[in-house]
């Protein structure tokens, strides 16, 4: 069994500034790719920032200068740093991870975070 908590958003003004967490508990054998997902109020969810096993790091137009993606590998999470938030930020975000088990470790499969709200507003 895998889990992945999310930790971190909430009410911000604009121009300010939040950190989410996501971090992934259970028979975890190794991560590949993280990534962090919004969906606003009537939109699809959209991908906002990818953290890939490789290293390397792919962001939303959107957010580009703004946020960063990053991980702590020997805790199994991931952190989206969210600077100079605008009201079009606003939205639940989701964390999700490929994530090889112990017991299947042949296979990766995706899990997904519970989902946090973020609201920027003055």
């Amino acid at each position: 069994q895998v889990q992945l908590v999310q930790s971190g958003g909430g009410l911000v003004q604009p121009g300010g500034s939040l950190r989410l967490s996501c971090a992934a508990s259970g028979s975890v054998f190794s991560i590949h790719d993280m990534e962090w997902y919004r969906q606003a109020p009537g939109k699809q969810r959209a991908l906002v920032a990818s953290f890939f096993s490789g290293g390397s790091t792919n962001y939303a137009d959107s957010v580009k200068g703004r946020f960063t993606i990053s991980r702590d590998v020997a805790k199994n999470t991931v952190y989206l740093q969210m600077n100079s938030l605008n009201p079009e930020d606003t939205a639940v975000y989701f964390c999700k991870m490929g994530i090889i088990t112990f017991q299947t470790p042949m296979t990766t499969y995706e899990h997904w975070g519970q989902g946090t709200q973020v609201t920027v507003s003055s």
